[in-house]
């Protein structure tokens, strides 16, 4: 199991309480208070119907407990555990409405963050068989960013930025805006960046990477090159900043991107296209 802590509870909140306002609308669940007597208790069992590994049970258990402190939640396979079709990762108790209520919420979530955990591993196993590692990009579902780069870490993948302020990414449309890679680079080195703050500048050919070597920064993008390009920019780069391959990357296509020798790969995959896992909740009242 990869052990990795999820975001603090006060990070993703807000999140989860919009989703269940965003279900409940103004009257509530009407479906369950007209057909389940209130003192009606259940024993649910939340079980995969596929092969996956688990992220999300820590969300699946706030949205659970934010709709009746009464639910009890017992979890049998950690984030971090990869599950088998068929295997229980955790048992929902208490007032059946209330299980009811929070049912969708719940299993949406988990379902998002397990799949995108899920397509993260194999990525990621394939990228380390050549010492390369995958991370996620800013390419994330708007109000979900936190929790989806979470999943990504359960998948064995690093995260690349969480937003514009945590690091410098100079990307073509600054390059263009700023009036060339020059004019960049003579700007970066005005002394405005912290000395905590690494700065990364894309690059999509071999004549822009030579111009970046003439002033190397912390990192380099090599966006939308093929293996055998970036083998050559590996190359060019000698171990002198951090090489990171970029654009169009899906996950079957890391092996051959990671055996160009570059340190890491980003793909926005991850998060825009990895699809949702299917995981039920299997209803047993007590």
């Amino acid at each position: 199991m990869l052990d990795v802590s999820p975001p603090p509870f006060l990070v993703y909140e807000s999140l989860l309480k919009a989703a269940l306002a965003e279900d409940l609308g103004l009257a509530g669940d009407l479906t369950s208070e007209v057909t389940v007597p209130a003192t009606a208790r259940a024993r649910t069992e939340v079980r995969f119907r596929h092969d996956g590994r688990v992220a999300g049970l820590p969300m699946a258990v706030e949205t659970f407990r934010l709709v009746s402190p009464e639910i009890a939640v017992e979890v049998r396979l950690p984030d971090g555990s990869d599950a088998k079709a068929g295997d229980v990762v955790a048992v929902v108790e208490g007032p059946a409405r209330a299980v009811l209520t929070g049912e969708r919420v719940a299993l949406n979530i988990l379902q998002r963050l397990s799949g995108i955990a899920t397509v993260t591993r194999g990525a990621a196993e394939a990228a380390a068989r050549h010492g390369a590692r995958v991370a996620c990009t800013r390419k994330t579902t708007p109000g979900l960013r936190a929790i989806e780069k979470y999943a990504v870490r359960v998948g064995g993948g690093i995260n690349h930025r969480f937003g514009l302020d945590d690091g410098i990414l100079v990307k073509d449309n600054h390059i263009a805006a700023a009036g060339g890679l020059d004019a960049v680079l003579d700007r970066l080195k005005s002394g405005r960046v912290g000395h905590m703050v690494k700065v990364q500048v894309e690059v999509d050919s071999l004549d822009q990477l030579a111009v970046l070597m003439k002033r190397p920064v912390d990192a380099v993008l090599l966006d939308n090159m093929g293996p055998e390009v970036l083998r050559q920019a590996v190359a060019m780069v000698g171990g002198r900043m951090i090489t990171e391959a970029s654009g169009g990357i899906r996950p079957e296509m890391v092996a051959d991107y990671a055996a160009s020798g570059v340190d890491m790969l980003s793909l926005g995959w991850l998060t825009h296209s990895a699809p949702s896992l299917d995981i039920g909740l299997d209803f047993s009242f007590a």
